[in-house]
């Protein structure tokens, strides 16, 4: 299992993850939501994660550090400031939301049950490793940041 852990860039898992998404109306169909309040509810999480993740991206442009998710071991700065005081992963969450956004627009309860695969994914292959990396290059400062500010929320 730890040859898929840091290979998949977490964008394309969301990628991913909303193709099956998007594919399950013809398993289970569509709930009777009227489009008008499914698009309202979808655009309102889509912004909220979108201006999370963008938040992320931001404190590690000012910090200098890199933004590939896959090469967590050329982190140059340990960022904790901004939205990483409530979040480790904000970028990961704004995917994550995303993704309910397109669950909720899709109307389809079968949708749902795949953001737990994504959250399990991303934890398994991605945070995880990170993580270790992570710990590897900043120690007890990295250490103390994990006691202190939760992974997801």
């Amino acid at each position: 299992m730890n040859a898929l852990e840091l290979k998949i860039p977490p964008p394309l898992v969301a990628l991913f993850s909303a193709i099956f998404m998007w594919l399950t109306p013809a398993l289970a169909g569509s709930l009777a939501i009227p489009f008008g309040l499914r698009l309202a509810v979808a655009l309102a999480l889509l912004c909220l994660g979108l201006s999370i993740a963008v938040s992320g991206i931001v404190a590690f442009r000012r910090a200098r550090t890199t933004l590939n998710p896959i090469k967590a071991s050329s982190a140059s700065a340990l960022v904790s400031g901004g939205i990483y005081r409530f979040t480790r992963n904000p970028m990961y969450l704004g995917l994550l939301l995303a993704l309910f956004a397109w669950a909720v627009l899709l109307s389809n309860p079968l949708a749902l049950l795949l953001l737990p695969v994504y959250v399990w994914y991303i934890n398994r292959f991605q945070i995880i490793p990170e993580e270790r990396a992570l710990t590897s290059l900043f120690g007890i400062a990295y250490s103390a940041y994990k006691e202190s500010v939760r992974r997801w929320l």
